[in-house]
C-alpha cells in the first residue's frame, strides 16, 4: 500500500464538483495547512530565497482558493518584503472563490494552466507549488521542473511524504472532524499520491536541475527547491 505511490485520481481532479462542496473543501484544507504548520515551511523557503530590499514576483500554482497567496501576503507584510503575489488555477470555481474573498485583496489570480502563464505574467522570479505535485504524474513534474529552468526561475515545491503513520493519521482525524466528503477521501489518498524522498532524488537526477535541495519537514513533508536561475 505504501511501497508504490497511488494512481487513484482525487475527488478534487474531477470535473464538475458542486461550488458549495468545493468551497467547504477549502475551507477545510486551509485551517488543515495552517494547524499542520504546512504554511510555516513555504515561509521557511522564502526566507532562504529572498534578499532583503529586492523586489520579487511570485506564482502560486494550483492555487485553489489563495489561501497559501493569503497567509504570504500576511508574512510579506510582517516582514517586510516586496514581493508581487499572483494565483494560478485551472479550476474557475477556485478562481471565483479567491477572488471572493476580502483577505486577497491586491493579490492577481489567472484561470489558465500554469504552462501558460507568461502570456499573463512578463516575469517570475519564484515558481511555488504547495500539495499540487502530487497531482502530477514523474512526467508531468518532469516537465514542470524544465519549465522553471527554461524560464530561469526558482522552483519551491511543498508537498506530502507517502508515510503510513501520516496516512492513518489524517484519515482518523478527517474522519472524526470533517464535514467534507471530499477532505474525508482526498486528504489521506492524496498521502499516499504523495512521494518517497528517495523517489525525488530519482526524479531530481533526471531532470534538467543542477542546482537543487531536499529536506524532510514537519508534519510528513517534503521541502524542494530548484534553482533555475543558476547555470
Amino acid at each position: 500500500m505504501f511501497k508504490f505511490r497511488s494512481t487513484e485520481k482525487e475527488l478534487l481532479d474531477q470535473e464538475e464538483i458542486p461550488e458549495q462542496d468545493l468551497f467547504q473543501n477549502l475551507r477545510e484544507l486551509d485551517f488543515i495547512n495552517h494547524w499542520l504548520g504546512g504554511y510555516d515551511i513555504s515561509f521557511s523557503a522564502l526566507k532562504s530565497i529572498i534578499k532583503p530590499g529586492q523586489h520579487y514576483s511570485f506564482a502560486d500554482i494550483g492555487c485553489g482558493g489563495g489561501d497559501t497567496l493569503k497567509r504570504i501576503k500576511k508574512w510579506r507584510a510582517k516582514h517586510g518584503y516586496f514581493i508581487d503575489l499572483h494565483g494560478v488555477d485551472l479550476k474557475p470555481v477556485c478562481i471565483k472563490y479567491a477572488e471572493n474573498n476580502p483577505e486577497n485583496e491586491g493579490i492577481q489570480f489567472i484561470c489558465d494552466d500554469y504552462r501558460k502563464i507568461f502570456s499573463h505574467i512578463e516575469k517570475i522570479d519564484i515558481i511555488h507549488a504547495c500539495l499540487f505535485c502530487h497531482h502530477l504524474t514523474e512526467n508531468e513534474l518532469l516537465a514542470l521542473i524544465s519549465f522553471a529552468i527554461e524560464h530561469k526561475s526558482i522552483l519551491v515545491i511543498n508537498d506530502l511524504e507517502r508515510n503510513p503513520l501520516a496516512y492513518f493519521s489524517i484519515k482518523w482525524l478527517t474522519y472524526l472532524f470533517s464535514k467534507s466528503y471530499l477532505v474525508k477521501n482526498d486528504a489521506p489518498l492524496s498521502v499516499l499520491r504523495g512521494f518517497k524522498k528517495n523517489e525525488w532524488i530519482s526524479i531530481l537526477n533526471r531532470s534538467e536541475a543542477v542546482h537543487y535541495s531536499i529536506k524532510n519537514k514537519w508534519a510528513f513533508r517534503h521541502l524542494i527547491i530548484v534553482d533555475g536561475t543558476r547555470e
